[in-house]
């Protein structure tokens, strides 16, 4: 399930790194194209909600033990995504540089605006780039785990079988042992039974010689 949860998390940073991307490039585009980039992020934003509706889901079936960790990430990634519409309605209404000074008139602040534009788009481009780094990692360790588990399973998977196969032999030496105890006890009962007629045959022939000795004298 956490597989699920992973792939969500990394279309979902990929996602979001380009709808940072063209949000900083809508103050600076022409009327129709603005129009048109501006539908295209709204698109993208939708598409980046219905991935932590998903996300949110896998994060449920999680057991109560081990979803801190995922929970952590998810108000992460909310925070994420609220910052991104708060970015994008920002940039619908803002003005590119050229625009701006051609309505005020404003040629000296051009370039440090237009750097300080630039610095903001940066920072988010790095932000989006520590996410997907990130993300990666977060899949390679997840993938690493996934296949110790397995190999202990496994280990674990051997043990049991040979040890039921020590109980099957030990449960089979038992019962050999139980026969021939069994065949012995029947043998010493039938030894002292021949002991016992063979007295009582012994004592009879010893009387009757006694007796034919009597009677001769």
């Amino acid at each position: 399930m956490s597989s699920d949860f992973e792939g969500y998390e990394q279309d979902f940073a990929v996602l979001t790194a380009e709808i940072t991307n063209k949000i900083a490039r809508v103050p600076r585009l022409p009327p129709d194209e603005k129009k048109q980039m501006v539908a295209n992020v709204e698109k993208q934003l939708d598409e980046a909600k219905e991935l932590l509706e998903q996300m949110d889901l896998e994060v449920r079936e999680i057991p109560p033990q081990s979803r801190g960790m995922y929970s952590n990430r998810m108000r992460s990634y909310k925070q994420e995504m609220g910052k991104l519409e708060t970015d994008f309605k920002r940039s619908r209404i803002a003005y590119s540089d050229e625009v701006r000074n051609e309505l005020l008139g404003d040629d000296g602040n051009s370039s440090e605006n237009q750097r300080a534009h630039l610095l903001d788009n940066t920072e988010r481009l790095e932000r989006s780039s520590r996410r997907l780094e990130a993300g990666y990692q977060i899949a390679v360790e997840t993938e690493q785990i996934g296949q110790e588990m397995l190999e202990n399973l496994s280990h674990d998977r051997e043990k049991i079988q040979r040890a039921r196969e020590r109980l099957r032999e030990t449960d089979a030496n038992l019962g050999k042992s139980s026969r021939i105890l069994t065949g012995m006890l029947r043998r010493i009962i039938q030894n002292r039974i021949l002991l016992v007629i063979l007295g009582i045959i012994v004592v009879i022939t010893i009387l009757t010689a006694i007796t034919f000795a009597l009677r001769r004298h």
